[in-house]
Order: structure tokens, then C-alpha cells, then sequence
């Protein structure tokens, strides 16, 4: 009862991701269709392929799978660079998400299943993958943009366009940290303990952490960080940044868990959601304080 009365929360990210990225697809689609068509092509191919193998391979529902292919054209059009190569963008460490999460859904399927915690058959819903990818599409449209890049901030910091894509890979690595944390916390971590306790509590309840969990999804954040430095030609201040934001975003997730989401103020789309804004915001303010961290531009 309580999960259906918070429903909204999932509607509500939808109603702010998908317009927002749609009119971002659409209006960069237009862009590179005059200029450069390879890129619309490519863009438009490969997420459409994706969003067809996830839903054929049952990792999501028809409609996460076409929301995940919009999220994916929108971080592909937003990071493509000269000279241009699909591999060069967003795309690849979105793979590395979706491999490493899809790989650990179905690790110990029958452990979960009987502690009642393995997800749907049908796999996930559209409202779960804009709560993981969304903020990251968001982030990559906003940083695209040039005006944001040659603002007044960014000329007082001397920071290169590259670190306005940091808090996308922050954001893109906490979902996967989150998500292998909890999946492998489940089989290997055995009783877990509550963040804000340390004391132990049933496995899948909100807000619990075991060593294993952690530990792994802190490996997985840096598996998505790198793949995504290497493309979008990063040096190690990239790296550093991201995951650390990553797994500052890992914590915070298991902190809403165990406080306002136990207390039913929010779903688990939203916590999911704002997991990942917290490791964008958080890396934005590591990039702040530290204005000299230049990093490598495309």
C-alpha cells in the first residue's frame, strides 16, 4: 500500500526526464543532421539497437527499453567529439553499466528469489532506469551546451570543457555502484548491518551495507569511471573525480534508504534518483574547491 501511495515520485521523474531529454535529442538530432550525419546515424542506430536488446533479453519492460534508448541518444549526442567515433562518447561507459548491472541482477537469482528480493522477471520499469541514467542525460545536455562552457565561471577557473562531463560519469557510476552493491550484498554479504546503526538487520532491508556490497560496488564505480575516461579522453584528475563523487553518491543512497525512505517519505526511484544527483553535486563541489584540477579536454 505504502509503495503505491508513493507512485507519484516515480511519475514525477519521468514527467522531468523524458521531455527535457527528448527536446535535447531532437534539437541536437537537427543539429548534426545539417552538419555532421554520420553522427545522427550512429547515434540513432545503436541506441535503437540497445533499447531492442534490452527489451529482447528481458532486462526491461517495452517502455524502460524505449526509455533507455532516449537516454542513451541523449549521452551520445551530448559527448560526441572530433573526430568522431561512437566509441568516444558516453556510449561506452553506459555499456559498462548495463553489463555490470545485468551481470550481477541475475548473479544468485535463487538466493534472492528466496529472501523475496530478486527484481521482476520482466526486468526493470521505465520509471527505475530514468532514476539511474536520468540525471546523468540531464547533466550531459546542460554541459553540452556552449554557453555553459564559456561562461564566466568556467573563464575565472581556467577549467577545461571536460570536467562539465565529471559529474555525468559521477552519476552514471554511483547507479551502477548502487545497484551491484545491493545485487552481490544480497548473495555474498550475509547479514548486513543499518548505515545509521551498524547494528544487524535482514538482508534487502532499506539502508543496510555489508563489506561485500560495498566493496564491490566501489569496483564497479571505477570499471564505469574508467570506461568512461578512456572515452571521452580523460587522465587520471577525471578519474579521481568521478568516482570519487561515485562513491560519496554510494553512501549517501544507503543513508536516504535507512532514514527517509524506511520512514515511507520516499520510493525507491526517488532515493535512486537522488543518489545520483548527490555524486554529481558532490564532484561539482570538488571541482569548485579545487579550481586548478584541470583535466584533458577532447
Amino acid at each position: 500500500m505504502r509503495a503505491r501511495s508513493l507512485e507519484w515520485q516515480s511519475k514525477l521523474i519521468l514527467l522531468v526526464v523524458l521531455p527535457c531529454t527528448a527536446v535535447s535529442v531532437v534539437y541536437q538530432g537537427r543539429a548534426y543532421a545539417s552538419t555532421a550525419p554520420g553522427v545522427l546515424w550512429w547515434t540513432l542506430g545503436l541506441s535503437a539497437a540497445l533499447g531492442l536488446i534490452a527489451w529482447l533479453t528481458r532486462a526491461g519492460t517495452p517502455a524502460a527499453a524505449a526509455t533507455g534508448a532516449l537516454l542513451t541518444a541523449s549521452l551520445m549526442f551530448s559527448t560526441a567529439g572530433e573526430p568522431y567515433s561512437p566509441w568516444r562518447t558516453a556510449l561506452t561507459p553506459l555499456l559498462a553499466f548495463m553489463v555490470i548491472t545485468s551481470a550481477v541482477t541475475r548473479f544468485g537469482r535463487e538466493r534472492k528469489q528466496r529472501l523475496g528480493t530478486a527484481e521482476a522477471k520482466h526486468g526493470r520499469g521505465a520509471a527505475q532506469v530514468a532514476a539511474n541514467l536520468g540525471l546523468a542525460a540531464l547533466a550531459a545536455s546542460l554541459g553540452a551546451q556552449q554557453w555553459l562552457i564559456d561562461s564566466r565561471w568556467f573563464s575565472a577557473t581556467g577549467l577545461a570543457p571536460l570536467p562539465v562531463f565529471a559529474p555525468v560519469l559521477a552519476a552514471l557510476a554511483e547507479a551502477a555502484a548502487d545497484t551491484v552493491s545491493s545485487e552481490v550484498g544480497q548473495v555474498l554479504g550475509g547479514r548486513p548491518w543499518m548505515v545509521t546503526t551498524m547494528r544487524r538487520v535482514a538482508p534487502g532491508t532499506d539502508g543496510a551495507i555489508s563489506l561485500a556490497g560495498t566493496l564491490a560496488g566501489i569496483l564497479a564505480a571505477a570499471a564505469v569511471v574508467a570506461s568512461g575516461g578512456w572515452a571521452l579522453h580523460g587522465d587520471m584528475r577525471l578519474f579521481v573525480l568521478s568516482w570519487t563523487g561515485a562513491v560519496f553518491g554510494l553512501f549517501f543512497d544507503s543513508l536516504l534508504g535507512a532514514t527517509v525512505e524506511r520512514a515511507g517519505w520516499l520510493n525507491n526511484d526517488a532515493v535512486n534518483f537522488l543518489s545520483t544527483v548527490s555524486a554529481a553535486l558532490f564532484t561539482v563541489a570538488v571541482m569548485m574547491v579545487t579550481p586548478h584540477a584541470r583535466i584533458s579536454e577532447f
